[in-house]
C-alpha cells in the first residue's frame, strides 16, 4: 500500500482560480500551432482572412490581458484523483467552486451561470462549476479546466445508434452533427466523440476528447482512421472559418471509444469552437 499523501484543497482552490484565467486569455500550444497551420492550408480567400483575424484576436487577448471570446463559458472540471490521496483542510467541492469564483471575479471573465434553469437568475461569479471526479493510481491529482462556451455546447448531439449502423453509422452521426451545427459552433472547430458505453458515459467521453491535444490521435488504429477520415469530410464540407465558406471547417475529430451493451450504439458529439479552452495541471 502506497503512503498517504495529505493535499490542502487549498491547493485546488489556488490552481483552479488561475488555471480558469489562463484558460479564457491563451490558448494551449497545440491549438495554437492548428491554427497557424489552418491560415497555410486554407483554400479560400475569405477562410484565410477569417484566420488572420483569429490570429490577431489571440494577440490582442494575450498581450492586453483580456479574455479571446467573450463566452468565457461555464466551467467544466475534470478531477483525476490518486487514490493515495486524503484531501484535508475542508470540502473538495466547496474548494473548487471557490476556486472558480476567484477565478471569474479576479480575472473580469463573463458570468454566465444563472443559479435556476429556468428562473435563471444570474449567480454572479460563475458558479457552480461542473465537476467530473476520477479515481486513478498514484498520489497526484490531475486538474483539467475546461470553460465551455455554449455556441458550441448548444450543438452538441446524442444519437442512440442501432448495433448495425455500425462504422458508417458513427461516421454519418458526426457529419450530420456538424452540419446541422454549421456557422452557430464558431468554426473552425473541435469535435469530441465517444462511442460506446451508455447515453451518459458516450457524452462525458465525447466531452474529455475534446481535451486531447489536437495533434494525437487515437491509439486503436482503425479509430485514428476514423479521425482522419472524417475530419477529412468535414473539411470538405463547406462551412468554413466562421462559417463564411472554406477549406477549414474543424482542426480535429478526437474520438474515444468505451464497451457497450450487444444491444446498443451510443454516440456523442461535443463541439467546441475554434478556441477549444483548457488548462491542465497535476498537483
Amino acid at each position: 500500500m502506497g503512503n498517504i499523501r495529505n493535499v490542502s484543497v487549498t491547493e485546488l482552490t489556488e490552481a483552479i482560480k488561475e488555471m480558469c484565467i489562463e484558460a479564457n486569455y491563451d490558448l494551449t500550444p497545440d491549438m495554437k500551432n492548428a491554427l497557424k497551420d489552418s491560415v497555410q492550408t486554407e483554400k479560400s480567400p475569405i477562410g484565410k482572412k477569417v484566420l488572420n483575424q483569429l490570429q490577431e484576436n489571440l494577440k490582442i487577448a494575450k498581450d492586453d490581458m483580456i479574455p479571446i471570446c467573450q463566452d468565457t463559458g461555464m466551467a467544466v472540471i475534470f478531477l483525476e484523483v490518486g487514490q493515495d490521496v486524503h484531501f484535508v483542510d475542508g470540502d473538495v467541492e466547496e474548494a473548487v467552486n471557490e476556486g472558480v469564483r476567484q477565478g471569474y471575479v479576479d480575472g473580469y471573465l463573463r458570468k454566465s451561470v444563472v443559479k435556476d434553469p429556468l428562473i435563471r437568475e444570474n449567480t454572479k461569479d460563475n458558479t457552480p462549476a461542473i465537476i467530473h471526479y476520477s479515481v486513478v493510481k498514484g498520489d497526484k491529482i490531475k486538474i483539467t479546466v475546461a470553460p465551455k462556451g455554449f455556441g458550441s455546447e448548444n450543438m452538441s448531439r446524442v444519437f442512440m445508434l442501432k448495433p448495425a449502423d455500425g462504422i458508417e453509422g458513427v461516421k454519418n452521426a458526426i457529419i450530420t452533427a456538424v452540419k446541422d451545427a454549421g456557422p452557430n459552433a464558431c468554426p473552425p472547430m473541435v469535435v469530441g466523440v465517444g462511442v460506446g458505453g451508455t447515453f451518459e458515459k458516450c457524452a462525458l467521453m465525447a466531452k474529455k476528447a475534446l481535451t486531447r491535444s489536437v495533434n494525437e490521435h487515437s491509439k486503436i488504429p482503425y479509430v485514428a482512421q476514423m479521425e482522419e477520415e472524417v475530419l477529412n469530410k468535414i473539411n470538405k464540407s463547406g462551412i468554413g472559418p466562421a462559417g463564411l465558406g472554406g477549406t477549414t471547417t474543424a482542426l480535429a475529430v478526437n474520438i474515444d471509444t468505451y464497451p457497450t451493451h450487444i444491444a446498443g450504439l451510443p454516440v456523442a458529439i461535443n463541439i467546441c469552437c475554434h478556441v477549444n479552452r483548457h488548462s491542465i495541471r497535476e498537483i
